[in-house]
């Protein structure tokens, strides 16, 4: 059974109580015109930091259903006004399709320009009333069916070059940095994985990886800030400038797109040719491969692999301790790495959950009000009006107390068992429940047991190499910022 347990509220719409809430208005505001957003803004990037942002005006309006501002807005032509949906059971709202819409709200209240992709609007950014989401959706499972069973052989041959080369660095210098080895070997799986071909027998050569952030950054510029603290004003205020004024002009980065593009479409050659059956010209194909590779797929990545490593490794050698015997005997009873021994390592799935809920790899989350709603929280109901965009922040809710014993700490067996299992329905990361599969209706990531999968192979090699590690962390970036100070080699391998 889990160390932690489920505190689920009588107003939990899956539970079996038909309560009625009481109805309120919703609190908060959007301040004065065009200052009011700028204030909030200033808030969020520079004043409080994202987390303190949300659980001060959660303390202040004393609900976790309000009225704010979002970034970017109000100098992109976005309209920043959202209402905030922060608890387990109001951010639940997001996926009910029937509810929201989801068309163009893929990073909020603003849209990059369809220059980045080659002038389609991708899947990402489809509401699934739409007929050509259903067409990109199902193009995209059908790679992934197809290649599912290359991603544990592929991965470990990738994983191995990955833990040879931490090896080596902290042997030379006393320390490794984890985000450049990692961010480079699982950008040749992914590419592989989609693509055929490792990239460097592609036009990209080794500079792929960078080449794809550097093809990406832009398109998430007005969301992004150097994090400096408020005493920095005069900083801030040219950062925000320079960011949040004017969208980036696409332009500047063609030559980018096209290399990454040309890379793709000589290199996913069957891919390509399968697409006309779902109804797509080899140029859209191309270039919803291109996104999904790039940008939720390496991009997601980039984020959730060191954020594996930084919870595994601050939790210490006990919890190692347990991974490594649990791994190795699945391992052993299997005679190898596959589906089956993996199915036998609860510790190691919940771990990867826990990961997950603890620092989601998609913070923000959006959907505009189709009709005249009402959403629940914990404890009341809301009207919101046909129109108004609803907004959730994933990592205050996904650390709702009402839900999650110890919330705020990293509990690796939270979800071994069958009550811990119970609470895998208020896991979101992935765009909905994780005790929910991705179809061509709703808008979950349609690689989401392919992450999962990814994390659980990656635990497993790491401690069938490794007793236990020590870890030190940086200024994280786009997530966290690892090094490895430390590698102890496995003395047993059962």
């Amino acid at each position: 059974m889990s160390s932690s347990t489920s505190r689920r509220s009588s107003s939990d719409p899956n539970s079996d109580s038909d309560s009625k809430l009481p109805l309120r208005p919703i609190p908060g505001g959007y301040g004065l015109p065009f200052f009011g957003a700028i204030a909030d803004r200033f808030d969020f990037f520079y004043n409080q930091g994202r987390e303190k942002f949300f659980k001060s005006r959660i303390q202040k309006h004393k609900s976790t259903v309000f009225r704010t501002n979002m970034p970017p807005g109000p100098f992109t032509a976005s309209d920043p006004k959202v209402v905030a949906v922060l608890d387990a059971v109001s951010f639940a709202v997001l996926f009910d399709n029937s509810k929201v819409e989801k068309r163009d709200v893929f990073t909020g209240t603003y849209m990059p320009s369809t220059d980045f992709t080659g002038g389609y609007r991708i899947c990402a950014y489809l509401d699934p009333s739409e007929q050509k989401h259903r067409q990109i959706k199902s193009f995209l499972f059908w790679m992934l069916s197809s290649r599912h069973g290359q991603v544990i052989p592929l991965l470990r041959s990738y994983l191995s070059e990955l833990f040879l080369k931490l090896e080596d660095q902290v042997a030379d210098k006393g320390e490794a940095n984890y985000n450049s080895i990692s961010d480079n070997e699982l950008f040749n799986f992914a590419f592989r994985f989609y693509c055929g071909k490792d990239p460097t027998e592609t036009n990209l050569g080794s500079s792929g990886a960078k080449l794809f952030e550097l093809w990406t950054y832009p398109q998430l510029a007005p969301l992004g800030s150097a994090g400096l603290p408020w005493y920095f004003f005069p900083i801030n205020v040219v950062e925000d400038f320079l960011l949040r004024t004017v969208p980036f002009p696409a332009w500047l980065l063609k030559f980018a797109h096209k290399k990454l593009y040309h890379a793709i479409y000589s290199s996913a050659l069957e891919p390509l040719d399968e697409a006309a059956r779902f109804g797509l010209t080899r140029e859209e194909a191309c270039n919803n491969i291109l996104f999904v590779l790039g940008f939720n797929s390496y991009g997601g990545f980039k984020i959730i692999a060191p954020t594996l490593l930084k919870w595994v490794g601050l939790a210490g050698a006990p919890l190692h301790q347990r991974l490594a015997q649990e791994i190795r005997a699945a391992v052993k009873s299997e005679g190898g790495v596959t589906p089956n021994a993996l199915s036998k390592m609860p510790l190691a799935k919940s771990v990867v959950w826990e990961t997950l809920r603890i620092e989601p790899p998609v913070p923000f989350q959006y959907g505009k009000a189709k009709s005249d709603i009402v959403v629940e929280s914990h404890d009341a109901a809301f009207k919101v009006k046909k129109g108004e965009m609803l907004f959730g922040f994933q990592p205050v809710v996904t650390k709702d107390s009402r839900v999650f014993e110890k919330a705020e700490e990293f509990v690796g067996d939270r979800f071994v068992g069958e009550e811990g299992e119970k609470l895998l329905k208020y896991v979101y990361w992935s765009n909905g429940r994780e005790t929910e599969d991705p179809t061509v209706e709703n808008k979950q990531c349609p690689g989401k047991d392919l992450v999962v999968l990814v994390l659980r192979v990656l635990l497993v090699e790491l401690f069938l190499r490794y007793d236990t590690f020590e870890i030190e962390l940086g200024t994280p970036t786009l997530g966290p910022s690892v090094k490895v100070k430390k590698l102890t080699k496995a003395t047993t391998t059962s």
